[in-house]
């Protein structure tokens, strides 16, 4: 029988096919040979271990038919006339291939979180997810629960992806931060950064393609000619940045440690105690959005003397799965807000305002939620709940001026924000709100608060040509 055709690997294909970490994340920016990757080491895996099941997932299915099906079936010889010659089958209405010695190839779209609980009741031993980011944090967990069996053979997930989609962040978390849950070894993780220009066979192929990422707007080419993490395209909040930008502090002549010591060009700083010194003086502001089933989120805001707001501590009801609420009951969550406040050093003995969604009002069911966390000594007031004039507060106070200064921070221990915020993306049918089916309770708590102190957004200001100055006094 003839031996399979595979055209030699660059050197970054070739470190994946031959990684052995349970977790393997590939690529990070356009054109780096992502899904030929993914499906040669497939076939490789099929070929060289009897019996397995491989199974390999796209949003959709004409992305499967296109960057996988097809493919495999032409490279496996699976319509060859003379059915000697066929190292495998293709079962269209399985879509399986199946190899001489047992071994299969499936393919499962998944677009929602319907298809990942379909996926989640299937079994297999290694999981291969071409765009890793299109999917959520939810439907990954759901997927990656079908890798299991008893044949023996170790059970490997392979992952690609680049920048950008409503997985970003928990691709981000895993293989690009390292920044590891209870339960995950960080020994079972790597990352192979894949560029373009480490994709001979395409550019040769195709010389101009390098030029046309290059022209692209400035978060596009950041993410899929650079590789870079902090923004991407459809992000809600595309001016938050967790790390300093680092041609602003080029152009300022400082390192982007010393921005992130400065608070300059980022919105994530240390922690500052406010239980001393000219913080202690601090307004101090508790914002609410009520949740069961689904999270709820409450934080604690200071404003300093200038108007800067400082998420400083939060209280987040999820479960540790994305999206999924403790279900704690009113009295839990005003109870253990409560016992916060009394006991928190910033907090202890402070005046605390309180804003919420004006829905916690709501008492045709009996004592309302307000009602509720009033026996506790925690209130609030109604918060306004205009979504878009909300938004723009949000985004008029994660602005920089000039010197990179912004007027709102929040500190490096509210895990919750800084895992949903950056995740959220625009609505698909609503201009300028974003996709309420993603985490957005964080974002709606932070929206009641920014509305309490509204601010204009931020001007360039213009610089004014000076003619004469002879005594200095103008040029600073």
């Amino acid at each position: 029988m003839p031996k399979i055709r595979v055209p030699a690997p660059s050197e970054k294909q070739r470190l994946f096919l031959q990684d052995r970490h349970k977790y393997l994340g590939y690529g990070g920016a356009r054109g780096g040979g992502k899904s030929w990757a993914l499906r040669v080491k497939a076939v490789l895996l099929c070929t060289d271990f009897p019996g397995i099941t491989v199974t390999i997932i796209r949003s959709t299915y004409p992305e499967l038919r296109k960057n996988h099906i097809a493919p495999l079936t032409e490279m496996l010889q699976c319509y060859h006339p003379d059915r000697t010659q066929r190292f495998a089958t293709y079962n269209d209405q399985q879509k399986t291939i199946t190899f001489r010695n047992g071994s299969q190839i499936q393919f499962q779209f998944c677009a929602n979180v319907a298809d990942s609980m379909k996926i989640k009741g299937t079994e297999t031993d290694v999981l291969m997810i071409d765009e890793a980011t299109h999917i959520t944090e939810e439907m990954w967990d759901n997927v990656r629960a079908c890798v299991r069996g008893v044949n023996g053979f170790p059970k490997l997930y392979r992952l690609t992806f680049n920048p950008g989609g409503p997985g970003h962040e928990w691709v981000k978390r895993l293989f690009i931060d390292r920044a590891f849950q209870e339960g995950e070894d960080p020994e079972e993780y790597a990352f192979i950064q894949a560029f373009v220009q480490d994709n001979k066979a395409l550019m040769k192929a195709d010389p101009g393609y390098v030029r046309i990422l290059q022209s692209l707007p400035e978060k596009l080419k950041r993410a899929w000619l650079y590789g870079e993490w902090d923004s991407y395209e459809g992000m809600f909040f595309a001016e938050f940045r967790k790390t300093p930008d680092r041609d602003a502090c080029a152009a300022a002549g400082i390192t982007e440690e010393e921005a992130r010591k400065q608070g300059r060009w980022t919105h994530v700083i240390e922690p500052i105690d406010l239980s001393t010194g000219a913080a202690k003086g601090w307004k101090i502001t508790r914002s609410y959005d009520f949740g069961y089933a689904k999270p709820f989120s409450c934080a604690w805001y200071a404003m300093d003397y200038d108007g800067t707001m400082y998420r400083i501590l939060e209280l987040y009801g999820c479960t540790g799965e994305p999206n999924m609420g403790v279900k704690w009951s009113p009295d839990q969550q005003f109870e253990e807000i409560a016992r916060i406040e009394r006991e928190h050093s910033w907090l202890r003995g402070k005046k605390i305002d309180g804003v919420a969604d004006p829905s916690i009002w709501d008492a045709s069911r009996g004592l309302s939620i307000a009602d509720t966390a009033a026996k506790y000594g925690v209130f609030f007031l109604p918060g306004d709940n205009e979504r878009i004039p909300g938004w723009m507060q949000c985004h008029y106070r994660l602005q920089f001026d000039e010197q990179g200064y912004a007027r709102f921070y929040v500190f490096s221990n509210c895990a919750a924000f800084l895992r949903t915020i950056p995740a959220l993306q625009y609505s698909r049918t609503k201009v300028e709100d974003l996709d309420t089916n993603m985490e957005d309770h964080v974002a709606d708590e932070w929206r009641y608060y920014c509305m309490t102190d509204p601010v204009p957004p931020m001007r360039p200001v213009e610089k004014k040509t000076i003619f004469s100055d002879p005594l200095n006094q103008f040029r600073k």
